[in-house]
């Protein structure tokens, strides 16, 4: 199946040129979503970079995963980063061509000092020629950074522009969903000093594609075949190649991941590089082989149908905060916790929602896709709502267990805690990438039956208490 072609359009090329002597960075923006709402060229940030030199460095590695594909290396990819103003930050992403690894780069307040114009996100030009000019970088001159043209008010269409047409493959923008679910699970791990983080990444083993597991030894970590409590999953380590021209101006790196026992499967995890007044975050899908696409984290969330309602609640409450505190948001909108967590997890379909796990909290940023559309190109999620109306689910009194009719056969679900099925699925990969189209479907059956049963409750109350005022 083609993917759909997505075009970028710039009013010219970002470049990297003196301007009173002084390095500058122009970086290019496409049409985008603001605080204002659409801009064909948003303009977020004009001053200088405190740390140029890593600076350069950062956003090279995060164009290095955009144009990378770890998993059969020899198709590249071509995607144009991604830049969100959060009002006192900026944030570049990418994801590689093979969905495996999430980039970002955040340039934090003590990274820069210039004026914040704006809100929102956009995609970002970066080019061949500005590759070259960024990796000639040197630390001892300033450099000056404008992200948006700052003269989109006297342009007119009439004139050239920079278009890009490029293909998009579906897979990446289930990639932005996926991860920012999958990363809300982990905890910090393991925390290097500059020297130990140098020492470790340089000593990788390259070339293969073995899950190894890194274990924190006193100040240090020592990579293992085998999982134990504590460790943390180095999925493919090639996939940590960006860093390494960082390397220089590390300060220190940071490892989080969820908790993990001697049995564990391969999971994802997180290596943060600390920066001057940065933070570079790579996130690495379970095997170079699984991009994030098909990990199936979002499938709960999205199978809950008050989800959309709650979804188009939250949205209006989001202000691009650098942090959205899922307290306020609760507080805000009366919902629980969890229904706004499950909010969030369907805004995140359309790439609104995004996770820092440096500061386990989600921030707002705003992609030009539908929300919906990742729940429609889900076939899970659209065979459980055919199980679904087909009355294939049957529930036991009890309600801790369940039968679906499928096909020729009947399935056999458990529902205490996170379930299990005696599907095909369930038996290959284990909850490990996410429920099959059973559970989902016997997900949605118990969330109607559970919102009937509070009806069926509030009504009753209602009655006995109009029959004791009587």
């Amino acid at each position: 199946m083609s993917s759909p072609v997505h075009s970028f359009t710039y009013l010219r090329s970002s470049a990297l040129a003196a301007v009173d002597g002084t390095p500058s960075l122009g970086l290019q923006t496409c049409g985008g979503l603001s605080s204002r709402g659409l801009t064909p060229f948003p303009r977020f940030f004009d001053g200088f970079l405190t740390a140029p030199e890593a600076a350069a460095g950062g956003l090279l590695a995060v164009a290095d995963v955009a144009a990378a594909r770890y998993y059969q290396p020899l198709r590249p990819g071509s995607l144009d980063p991604v830049v969100t103003g959060n009002g006192d930050r900026l944030r570049f992403e990418s994801f590689s061509a093979c969905c495996g690894v999430h980039a970002r780069l955040d340039v934090l307040p003590a990274g820069i000092d210039g004026e914040m114009f704006g809100t929102g996100t956009t995609n970002v030009d970066v080019n061949t020629p500005l590759r070259e000019a960024l990796a000639k970088v040197g630390g001892a001159d300033p450099l000056h950074l404008a992200v948006g043209p700052d003269d989109v008010t006297v342009t007119t269409f009439d004139g050239p522009v920079v278009e890009k047409k490029v293909p998009l493959p579906e897979r990446w923008l289930r990639g932005f969903a996926e991860v920012q679910v999958i990363s809300g699970g982990f905890d910090l791990r393991a925390e290097l000093s500059a020297g130990e983080a140098v020492r470790f990444l340089r000593a990788l083993p390259k070339g293969t594609r073995q899950a190894l597991w890194a274990i924190p030894t006193g100040r240090a970590l020592r990579l293992t075949a085998r999982p134990q409590p504590g460790a943390v999953c180095l999925p493919g380590p090639d996939r940590l190649q960006a860093l390494n021209r960082l390397l220089r101006h590390a300060l220190a790196l940071r490892v989080y991941g969820p908790a993990v026992h001697p049995r564990s499967t391969a999971v994802s995890s997180a290596w943060e590089l600390e920066l001057p007044g940065m933070r570079l975050t790579l996130t690495l899908s379970p095997d170079p082989a699984r991009g994030f696409s098909g990990e199936g984290a979002v499938l709960t969330g999205l199978a809950s149908e008050t989800g959309a309602a709650d979804a188009d609640l939250i949205s209006a409450l989001l202000a691009w905060e650098p942090r959205v505190e899922i307290g306020e948001l609760a507080a805000r909108s009366g919902l629980d916790t969890e229904r706004v967590r499950a909010a969030l997890v369907r805004l995140g379909t359309g790439g609104r929602i995004g996770y820092d796990v440096a500061e386990a909290a989600y921030y707002h940023r705003e992609l030009p896709y539908d929300t919906g559309r990742v729940e429609r190109m889900n076939p899970r999620l659209r065979d459980a709502h055919t199980l679904v109306a087909a009355g294939a689910v049957t529930l036991s009194a009890a309600g801790e267990r369940a039968t679906v009719r499928s096909g020729e056969r009947d399935y056999a679900l458990r529902l205490a805690g996170d379930g299990s099925c005696t599907c095909q699925w369930w038996a290959e990969y284990r909850g490990g990438r996410g429920p099959c189209k059973h559970l989902l479907a016997t997900q949605i059956v118990r969330g109607r039956t559970g919102r009937a049963d509070s009806a069926d409750t509030v009504a009753a109350t209602a009655t006995t208490t109009r029959e004791a005022n009587r």
